[in-house]
């Protein structure tokens, strides 16, 4: 008497279940990390230039920020780049992903049977990871030249958690923006002069008090500084409870005004024909 072992039928989730989307989301965030991994311009933006901006500003204006303040610079100008990095790369991806809507990439992910909020949350999730990676690597680089955590193991992580939450909310509003905007859109030049007001306007950069009266009140709370100074704040000591809000509204401002148009820009780019 033979004794075969029956196959058992291979049971696939529905398209619209949470385990499908689980899933589906795992192999897409993988297939973002690996071109992430391989795309050169996506590197420069998150480290590589990030890395050397900070070496450079250390080098160029680190003791006299140092000397007309009385604080070691590098705890503004860390979490600064951190945040650079973190944005410099979602303008990468945001183009990337406005590249592959005119290529019909879109278009045949969703046909294919897999969950249609799939590839958008894989999207994220491999932002989150590449923030995590450029965060740790931008840290080392600071830490090579001065920067210390004065607050302990879960003050660092806070650290980190503050960049992801910040990064993670800003690319979903680069997403968002990358569906509904038409192929070949100037993404870079937009998303470039707004990076660059951004990051020379805030109190990373420069101490509040040295910018002009009428300018203060965007820099202390324009998206970067709550953030910037959060992170400050973990690191070397000072106020938490404030920046802690501040950031959390804009991380909410970001995602409330993105959510929809990312899901529904999303659905009009796959099915255009």
């Amino acid at each position: 008497m033979s004794v075969m072992a029956s196959a058992q039928p291979t049971v696939v989730p529905a398209e619209g279940s949470i385990r499908a989307w689980a899933s589906n989301t795992a192999v897409l965030s993988w297939r973002q990390i690996l071109v992430y991994v391989r795309d050169v311009p996506t590197l420069l933006q998150s480290i590589i230039i990030p890395g050397i901006s900070l070496v450079l500003m250390k080098v160029v204006l680190g003791d006299a920020i140092g000397q007309a303040t009385g604080k070691n610079s590098l705890y503004g100008t860390v979490p600064l780049i951190i945040l650079v990095g973190a944005m410099g790369g979602s303008m990468v991806s945001a183009v990337r992903l406005n590249k592959e809507r005119s290529t019909g990439l879109l278009a045949r992910l969703y046909v294919l049977p897999i969950n249609r909020a799939a590839d958008l949350t894989s999207r994220v999730v491999s932002e989150i990871a590449r923030i995590i990676a450029a965060t740790a690597v931008l840290l080392a680089v600071g830490m090579a030249i001065g920067f210390r955590f004065t607050n302990g193991p879960l003050a660092a992580a806070g650290m980190v958690v503050t960049a992801v939450v910040f990064g993670a909310s800003f690319a979903v509003l680069m997403l968002a923006l990358a569906v509904n905007a038409p192929p070949g859109a100037p993404i870079v030049q937009y998303l470039g002069l707004l990076i660059s007001v951004l990051m020379f306007f805030n109190s990373g950069f420069s101490p509040l008090e040295a910018y002009p009266g009428w300018l203060q009140p965007f820099v202390e709370y324009q998206p970067m500084s709550p953030a910037i100074e959060l992170m400050r704040s973990l690191a070397s000591g000072g106020p938490i409870v404030e920046p802690l809000v501040t950031v959390a509204v804009w991380a909410a401002i970001f995602v409330a005004a993105a959510i929809y148009p990312a899901l529904t820009g999303y659905r009009k780019a796959a099915t255009a024909r």
